[in-house]
């Protein structure tokens, strides 16, 4: 990779991966492709991309089991499903293995392209670059959580919105908050408080479930706040 955003696409669909990579490219990206799990595995661990597109109906292997495989690995990259899977509770199932980000086909290729941009965009770049709330502590630097000197195996889109909410501790942040700063959504026409919910749950598994002290509160009716009790 020549150091511009790398992403690596697992589609079986020969013409369809070949027109995603030439207009990716064309938006300024680094792309590779691979048509089959046993492929991508090899150049997600090869390459180390910094997104993968990923199709859910692959040969010989399920596009979730290898999302499940690479979260079990923790591998800090992010991952937008694009199938033609596309109910409700494909997206739900997607989501809760792992994915930062769900499309449907057929999809809107400017859309696609603002949301590859979406999910490499770094959440607040400009802050500083640790912060400590309780015992745990974010380095956005590395991207890494930790808390009671435990690390957090958290996924790119679970890191963002801790640290986002990090970075307003004390305050109740809103759903709306979140899909503009967090999702980088400015539409409302197609609400994702399903999906902001859904990631919520993830989160509070790994960051609060597992300790006395609980950090993350749900303000019904409004939003969340991540604060010491």
């Amino acid at each position: 990779m020549d150091g511009r955003a790398s992403i690596l696409i697992i589609e079986d669909d020969r013409k369809l991966s070949a027109a995603l990579v030439s207009g990716i490219e064309g938006a300024g990206y680094e792309v590779k492709a691979a048509s089959s799990a046993e492929e991508g595995f090899f150049l997600v661990h090869r390459l180390q991309p910094n997104l993968i597109l990923l199709d859910l109906t692959l040969p010989q292997r399920n596009g979730l089991d290898i999302l499940q495989q690479l979260r079990e690995e923790g591998l800090d990259v992010r991952v937008l499903i694009l199938t033609s899977h596309n109910t409700i509770e494909d997206r739900v199932a997607g989501l809760k293995t792992g994915a930062d980000d769900y499309m449907g086909k057929p999809f809107s290729f400017p859309e696609l392209i603002a949301r590859i941009e979406a999910l490499l965009r770094r959440v607040l770049p400009s802050s500083p670059g640790r912060v400590t709330i309780g015992d745990l502590e974010l380095d956005s630097a590395a991207r890494s959580a930790c808390r009671d000197g435990q690390k957090l195996d958290l996924t790119a889109r679970e890191f963002d919105l801790l640290f986002y909410l990090s970075k307003n501790s004390g305050r109740t942040v809103s759903r709306d908050m979140l899909a503009r700063d967090v999702w980088q959504e400015t539409s409302r026409y197609t609400p994702i408080d399903n999906v902001i919910d859904v990631q919520m749950a993830r989160l509070r598994k790994k960051v609060d479930d597992p300790f006395r002290v609980k950090l993350l509160q749900t303000i019904r009716g409004i939003g969340f706040c991540l604060q010491e009790p």
